[in-house]
């Protein structure tokens, strides 16, 4: 369906993208010709590797997962992204077909922006091409000091470090993704990390409150596991 964007109630999909928030309303109007709009169901592939990209993927309103495949047939879960942010960027640099699968993790509303139309607002508008490479540049460090991590770093280390990136200041972690795709996401089972969370909660380090959150009650120890 065409993007109704504007007609919603609170902030149309394109105001709560970062890479357009320099634009006024008139040239976010032009952003909205280009864009569709369409709602995908809990578990429906949003896209998959190999598709051809030609879009850009804006999440309006849900999550979406974003897996890759492993040679040996295993899913790895690269990020979780929610409202505001989005996805297929890559394929507005490169005629490569996408490289990951979008998978939505509740019923999800996603607004396509053209990518050959959205290219040439990039020129007439260069400020949304600017912060599209910081957001590149962004997740190209988040991809890289994962890689780090699950190469160097041990499982309980490696599960320390993510559990004290993910919290807000008081401590708290409001899991965005199941334990599952997190276990994936560190690179480690699924019984692993948990027999790991129930270690740290026996050593008084974290406290598990039902299955999304998570309460830090000793920093400290947290930054001293090896």
């Amino acid at each position: 369906m065409d993007c109704n964007c504007f007609k919603k109630e609170g902030k149309n999909c394109i105001e709560i993208v970062p890479i357009f928030s320099n634009l006024n309303y008139e040239e976010m109007m032009e952003v909205a010709r280009i864009t569709r709009e369409e709602i995908f169901e809990k578990g429906e592939m949003i896209y998959m590797a190999g598709d051809k990209g030609e879009k850009l993927y804006v999440i309006h309103s849900g999550k979406v997962k974003i897996t890759r495949l492993t040679s040996s047939g295993k899913e790895q879960v690269i990020r979780v992204l929610g409202p505001g942010e989005f996805m297929g960027e890559l394929s507005l640099f490169s005629s490569l077909p996408l490289t990951d699968n979008g998978e939505a993790l509740s019923k999800t509303t996603v607004c396509m922006i053209d990518g050959e139309k959205l290219k040439e607002l990039m020129k007439k508008y260069p400020t949304i091409a600017l912060k599209a490479m910081e957001e590149l540049s962004r997740r190209l460090e988040n991809v890289e000091n994962l890689i780090e991590n699950i190469s160097l770093q041990g499982v309980e280390k490696r599960l320390a470090t993510s559990l004290m990136t993910m919290a807000n200041d008081k401590g708290e972690i409001s899991l965005k993704m199941s334990k599952r795709d997190l276990a994936s996401h560190l690179g480690m089972s699924q019984e692993t990390l948990s027999r790991k969370l129930t270690a740290f909660q026996d050593m008084g380090i974290i406290k598990l409150i039902g299955h999304r959150r998570i309460l830090l009650l000793d920093i400290e120890a947290l930054e001293d596991i090896k």
